[in-house]
């Protein structure tokens, strides 16, 4: 390693958030850059450590300790080009990425891990900035046809890797522009949308097929995609919410997550909601429910749209603050986690079960709930209400980010007649096939709701099969 006492001279140094005056009055991302020297000192903490554990943890494999090295060494060029042979998009990772390379460096053992993300970020916005990334269009083409269906990021990387591979790639999206839930769903503060219009357009340059504001199933048959193509991929995602069948459901101001972030993204870059379709937070009590990563972006928004209070419940209890005993490093720990949009505002109650909704001529005006406790009972947890425990809040809008129970079932999948798992998503086989020859499928289509870094991998992976059957 270029500094091997680097991990004993440097401690951990983060890149920080703009301050939160500043932030709440616009959607630029609250994330700030270090100066590219201090950048290199935090590369220079990445020790000579024998067994990369951060290079075990990172679904996409990257070569952490030897892009760190380049890092820290100012061989910008050498680090984005061994940081892009494993990851499509590090623009996306180094942003939205939980980072669980980090959980499995080895100075997390003791101390603080190596700031590894935030390195990622640094390398791919200043191979942009440099000029390093640069359209590299196949040198042959194949003459075989893939569609790939879906634009998030496993579908993204899906078609960019099956570009790569010479094949003629089309990439359907049903919304009117590319990036699936990356664009709709992750807000600006955390992913300005240019960054993905950046990407987007070397795609092209690169002979990717787009094909926006076509949603095949219904806009056009998934019978004519497969008779034009040679395999289909379908990613998708897993978009059918989980609900909440309480009393009062029914009640107007009650919104799904994804419904409020879709809007609200729309609304930042520029279009033109009906005002009585407009979801709108200020001056207004709003309840959260589900204390995952969507429910704190859902926060960020409401922040930002000037809500009076902002309350998140989660059902489940409190994580514990350090890692337990039964997650013992190298594992990814559920650990409390605080986000940029729960250091702007909210109360966050855990351990709570939401039982009813009421309100006053048919909009919704606040909920009951109780808390609950967790047991162990024959190797399950089981939650039980705690007597005497219930209690009301105010609620002039609620939003229900209580995740996604798995891939819309109408339409595309089942006009394909693909096999579906017992969660109700799509099933593969070991070479990524659906159960329909030809029909491949890829990321939170199959995974279920997850992470962006797991889509960018599975969608490689199925690339891979996929570019495998069209040889054969």
């Amino acid at each position: 390693m270029g500094n091997p006492r680097g991990f004993l001279e440097i401690d951990r140094e983060e890149s920080g958030y703009r301050p939160i005056e500043e932030r709440l009055h616009d959607y630029s991302e609250v994330e700030k850059q270090l100066p590219d020297e201090r950048r290199r000192q935090q590369a220079a903490r990445c020790m000579d450590c024998g067994v990369p554990f951060c290079h075990w943890a990172c679904p996409l494999e990257n070569s952490m300790p030897e892009w760190q090295e380049m890092l820290y060494r100012g061989d910008w060029k050498a680090a984005y080009d061994i940081l892009q042979d494993t990851d499509n998009f590090p623009e996306f990772t180094g942003r939205v990425c939980p980072a669980l390379c980090e959980a499995s460096c080895v100075l997390a053992v003791n101390g603080d891990a190596v700031t590894i993300r935030q390195n990622e970020l640094a390398v791919i916005e200043k191979a942009f900035s440099e000029g390093y990334v640069q359209p590299r269009p196949p040198e042959r083409r194949t003459g075989k046809r893939v569609a790939v269906i879906g634009s998030g990021p496993a579908g993204l990387a899906c078609a960019d890797m099956l570009n790569r591979f010479g094949h003629t790639v089309t990439l359907y999206e049903a919304a009117d522009s590319v990036g699936g839930y990356l664009r709709f769903g992750i807000p600006d503060f955390k992913l300005e949308k240019s960054i993905i219009d950046r990407r987007v357009n070397i795609l092209r340059e690169e002979g990717l097929i787009i094909r926006t504001g076509v949603r095949v199933g219904t806009d056009c048959s998934a019978a004519d995609v497969r008779k034009e193509n040679d395999a289909i991929c379908i990613a998708i995602g897993a978009r059918e919410p989980r609900d909440l069948p309480a009393e009062g459901r029914d009640l107007t101001g009650i919104h799904f997550a994804l419904e409020y972030l879709v809007q609200q993204n729309r609304i930042v870059r520029g279009d033109s909601i009906p005002e009585a379709a407009l979801i709108k937070a200020f001056d207004k009590d709003v309840v959260v429910i589900g204390g995952g990563d969507t429910g704190a972006d859902c926060v960020g928004s409401l922040n930002r749209q000037g809500a009076r209070s902002v309350v998140q419940l989660e059902i489940l209890p409190q994580p514990p603050e350090r890692r337990s005993g039964d997650e013992p490093w190298p594992l990814w720990p559920k650990i409390l986690r605080h986000s940029s949009s729960h250091e702007e505002g909210c109360e966050r109650m855990w351990s709570v079960l939401v039982k009813r909704f009421s309100g006053t001529d048919g909009a919704v005006t606040g909920l009951s709930a109780a808390s609950v406790a967790w047991e162990s009972e024959d190797g399950k947890m089981i939650m039980r209400e705690i007597a005497g425990s219930s209690f009301d809040l105010k609620a002039d809008l609620v939003i229900l980010a209580m995740g996604f129970i798995h891939v819309v079932h109408e339409g595309l999948v089942a006009d394909l007649g693909v096999d579906l798992d017992s969660r109700g998503n799509i099933a593969t086989d070991e070479n990524c096939m659906a159960g329909v020859e030809g029909v491949f499928a890829a990321g939170d289509s199959v995974r279920g709701a997850s992470l962006v870094v797991l889509a960018i991998q599975q969608g490689r992976e199925t690339a891979r099969a996929i570019d495998r059957y069209l040889n054969t």
